[in-house]
């Protein structure tokens, strides 16, 4: 069981150091529930399987060299050549986010790009007012407390009432380690205003050889009608590691569509919220997950059907290979009064080691009587049939190996909803699967 604790004195003492902008408040409130709570540990249901132990010694090591000396730069040279590489690929408009900074260039430029239908800004600023959002800058769950109390700044998204985008917005974290073991906290919250349409594109990469760890917080609020495609890309260092959530909060008629793609980190967990209060919501959560040598990777998913009639549905696979280490919780609550409710989990994993796990919970709780539910989980190899046919036919085993496993990632990246993206994507998990592949046979 995870026992390590953070040194709330050297917290306090970091939290102190940073600047009496509008983001204090917000900071004192977070550190005072934070030190009642502590990081989960497995001794939590929902942290079972994933031991938060490496990043808490990551953060005491931060911590301790943070007290006296510099927090990490907000961006550098290489960041730079990263971040040009990437935009150069997908057609999107970008805010660079570094070591948690707001990278105030790439604001200007959005800001430039998308007048009348965007707002963004910083939510750090001098003096003592409430920022922008100030309500929404929540503090609900222990990371989320972290994430708040170390708050060095935060960005802050409005598309305005009855707006659609030209283009996806880019939202590139970029974390360095450069010189010694480092600790980043980044915020967004996105406000969907009624009858608005957008595309985001949520990516997230490291660069040094230090140890990482980040903590990422996105709140997602999509007013009535409104229309939201998410994809959220993590290719970090496979030495790094990264606590992802977000919460998505559905006005009536709203719709978001949501793909999640992990290959890097050495250890990542990904937890998504989705809050459907309102009558005809619709919610599409997928997932893909390519795990190699000792990785984990955890995705938590809840959609908490409050009204209906409104529907969810959830589709993750996974590919592990080597001693890799998954698991998938996905959670609908269908609550009292929400008739009508059609919520749908599925769950599907290829194993190519005899060493690799995967722990696979999909869950229903459901308190109304009409109701159309269902969740199922499959576990399995890769399919002699198919394999005998594939090299029957000149294929060499890697090759057919590569084929099916191709294949079964297909399934997840056909849907993604933001098209900008999608050959990126396809390039990225044909890369790790022939190491996955390479690693396998």
């Amino acid at each position: 069981m995870s026992t390590a604790t953070i040194d709330t004195a050297l917290l306090e003492r970091a939290v102190a150091r940073l600047p009496g902008d509008s983001l204090a408040r917000a900071r004192k409130e977070a550190l005072a529930r934070f030190a009642t709570t502590g990081f989960p540990t497995t001794r939590h249901e929902d942290w079972r399987y994933t031991n938060l132990t490496p990043a808490i010694d990551v953060s005491n090591a931060w911590l301790r060299r943070t007290a006296t000396g510099a927090l990490e730069e907000g961006s550098d040279e290489s960041v730079r050549r990263y971040a040009e590489r990437l935009t150069a690929q997908i057609n999107a408009w970008w805010i660079v986010i570094t070591n948690g900074v707001v990278q105030e260039e790439s604001l200007m430029r959005l800001r430039e790009q998308a007048p009348g239908t965007l707002e963004a800004r910083s939510m750090a600023s001098a003096g003592d007012a409430e920022p922008v959002g100030y309500s929404s800058i929540a503090a609900d769950e222990p990371m989320t407390r972290f994430n708040t109390a170390l708050l060095r700044d935060a960005l802050h998204l409005t598309v305005r009432a009855g707006s659609e985008l030209e283009k996806p917005i880019g939202l590139l974290m970029i974390d360095t380690a450069n010189s010694a073991s480092a600790v980043s906290q980044s915020r967004v919250s996105i406000e969907m205003q009624p009858n608005s349409r957008a595309e985001f594109i949520e990516y997230h990469a490291s660069l040094g050889e230090n140890v990482h760890f980040a903590n990422v917080v996105t709140e997602l609020h999509v007013g009535s009608g409104a229309a939201v495609d998410f994809v959220r890309i993590q290719d970090r260092d496979t030495s790094h590691l990264q606590v992802g959530r977000l919460d998505a909060a559905m006005g009536r008629d709203s719709s978001l569509r949501h793909a999640a793609f992990d290959l890097g980190g050495a250890l990542i967990r990904n937890d998504v919220a989705v809050d459907i209060a309102e009558r005809g919501v619709s919610v599409e959560l997928l997932g893909l997950y390519l795990a190699a040598g000792q990785q984990h990777i955890d995705n938590h998913t809840r959609a908490d059907h409050r009204t209906g009639p409104a529907a969810s549905s959830e589709e993750y696979r996974g590919i592990l290979t080597d001693r890799s280490r998954c698991v998938f919780n996905g959670k609908a609550i269908v609550h009292k009064g929400a008739d009508g409710t059609d919520a749908q989990q599925a769950n599907h994993n290829l194993l190519l080691s005899d060493k690799a796990e995967i722990d696979t919970k999909p869950e229903l709780e459901i308190y109304a009587d009409d109701v159309k539910c269902s969740h199922g989980a499959t576990v399995g190899q890769l399919d002699k049939t198919a394999m005998f046919y594939l090299r029957s036919r000149g294929l060499s085993r890697d090759e057919a190996a590569q084929v099916l496993t191709r294949a079964f990632a297909a399934g997840i990246i056909a849907k993604s909803p933001v098209h900008a993206a999608r050959s990126h994507i396809e390039g990225l998990v044909d890369r790790r699967l022939q190491v996955l592949v390479g690693d396998a046979l």
